[in-house]
């Protein structure tokens, strides 16, 4: 009888343990809820007829979405990690897209930049962070959140 109640004592203990996975204060999805701000709400995304929207500043709750941009706009990309929770630094891959001085990143764990978009093309911008915080002696998971808009230049 010993063996089942060790048993169910370590599973119970690893569901909890589970469970507290990459739940800090903030709205569940990862990046910009995850610091309270006073600030007004940011404003509504304008969609176009084509489906995308014509938005100049990004943030990790934007993931998946698709934005159009005219040659000579700039696009904002903030995305609000921890120093627990990195984002790593914004990739490109496609064209149409110029990097350009995004400001300064305050805070560890942040990734920030900006891009002037300079010909037409198409450009996947992308980033991950870990899941769960990746700090010694804390539970951990190998998972990662991904974070990636998709840029049509016209």
């Amino acid at each position: 009888m010993r063996p089942i109640r060790t048993t169910t004592l370590a599973l119970a203990t690893l569901t909890l343990l589970l469970a507290g996975c990459g739940t800090e204060a903030g709205n569940g999805k990862g990046g910009a809820g995850d610091r309270v701000s006073p600030s007004s709400p940011a404003p509504t995304p304008t969609p176009t007829a084509t489906g995308c929207t014509t938005r100049a500043e990004l943030g990790a709750t934007d993931s998946g979405d698709t934005v159009c941009l005219a040659v000579g706009d700039t696009i904002r990309i903030s995305l609000d990690g921890t120093r627990s929770r990195p984002w790593k630094p914004v990739a490109v891959d496609g064209s149409g897209l110029e990097a350009t001085n995004s400001g300064i990143v305050l805070l560890p764990g942040d990734a920030s930049s900006a891009y002037k978009a300079v010909s037409a093309g198409q450009v996947r911008l992308s980033s991950q962070r870990p899941l769960c915080a990746t700090e010694t002696g804390r539970v951990s998971c190998k998972g990662i959140q991904e974070w990636w808009v998709a840029v049509e230049v016209k």
